[in-house]
């Protein structure tokens, strides 16, 4: 098992500036100084379902993960923040205490199963396109779903004496790059106050002072919008 990327080369990784799971894997992947080739998709134009990338993933979704030349494709956010820790693992984005293991998984569930899948293009598409939502009722839904989901995540994070820096500790896990992710979607959508979530604010705030995090924002990103 290698613990860095120093005999790693380039990886595939096919992403869309604002999606959560692509900024999630992303930031991974510099924390372990993983070399990555970016494939940006337009998802609201519908790029992630060219046959050609259904063969990749045929969820038609993103990221997807190519490690290496003939490699079989590694798809969903989770899994892949997994891999990479197993095959990378310095360094490490999960803690040796298999509570605490367990209380970062949770964590990052909490935004990345529970809230993201609802609030995704293809999800936003059907409640206009099929049930005939307005705009005011979309975004209602979507507020909804993420507004649960960051009160869980703040309960959480301010009632557990391990919530340090970071979610647990001092140590940059997998539940702080989802919850980051979570956040920044907010804000990007304006579906929120982060004021309401203090503690997690807090670690956000945190977060975004480490070049991962930042390097890796959806705004720095080259398929994001120049305004």
């Amino acid at each position: 098992m290698r613990g860095g990327a120093e005999d790693a080369g380039p990886m595939k990784l096919f992403t869309y500036w604002r999606s959560q799971a692509g900024f999630r894997v992303r930031v991974a992947m510099r924390l372990k100084n993983l070399p990555m080739e970016k494939v940006s998709f337009d998802l609201l134009k519908g790029d992630q379902f060219d046959p050609e990338y259904l063969k990749i993933n045929p969820m038609g979704a993103v990221p997807a993960l190519i490690d290496e030349e003939g490699a079989p494709p590694l798809v969903q956010s989770l899994a892949i923040l997994e891999y990479l820790e197993e095959k990378y693992p310095n360094p490490p984005l999960l803690p040796k205490d298999l509570h605490a293991r367990a209380h970062a998984r949770a964590l990052s569930q909490m935004v990345a199963m529970d809230a993201h899948p609802l609030i995704v293009p293809r999800v936003r598409k059907y409640l206009e396109e099929e049930l005939h939502l307005d705009e005011s009722t979309r975004l209602r839904w979507m507020s909804h779903w993420l507004g649960k989901s960051s009160e869980a995540v703040e309960q959480t994070l301010a009632n557990d004496p391990r919530t340090g820096t970071y979610c647990l500790g001092e140590q940059v896990t997998i539940a702080d790059l989802c919850i980051v992710a979570h956040f920044t979607t907010i804000k990007l959508f304006g579906r929120g106050d982060p004021a309401a979530y203090p503690t997690a604010a807090r670690i956000v705030e945190n977060c975004m002072k480490l070049d991962a995090f930042t390097s890796e924002h959806p705004m720095r990103q080259p398929d994001a919008p120049k305004s």
